[in-house]
């Protein structure tokens, strides 16, 4: 699964659901700090990236290290697949 589909995948949907219509999203900027989600839209992500990739994603993986960035959210969702 190439990096640039999985990043573009979540951009898509934050624009989609979140409204979102600033620039492209840089790859390490973060998604509560710059205002992008907030804590409940990271659970609307969470259901997205299991639909989307088949995941499962347990309540102690709910962090930021994991899901606050689409590069954070690209790696662990490659290692959720292996």
């Amino acid at each position: 699964m190439p990096t640039a589909t999985v990043q573009s995948d979540v951009e898509s949907f934050i624009r989609e659901n979140f409204f979102y219509d600033g620039d492209a999203l840089d790859s390490d900027a973060s998604f509560i700090e710059n205002g992008v989600i907030d804590s409940t839209g990271v659970l609307e992500l969470v259901a997205f990236l299991e639909e989307r990739y088949e995941i499962k994603i347990a309540d102690s993986e709910l962090t930021p290290e994991n899901l606050d960035t689409l590069a954070r959210i690209e790696a662990f969702v490659r290692s959720k697949r292996t």
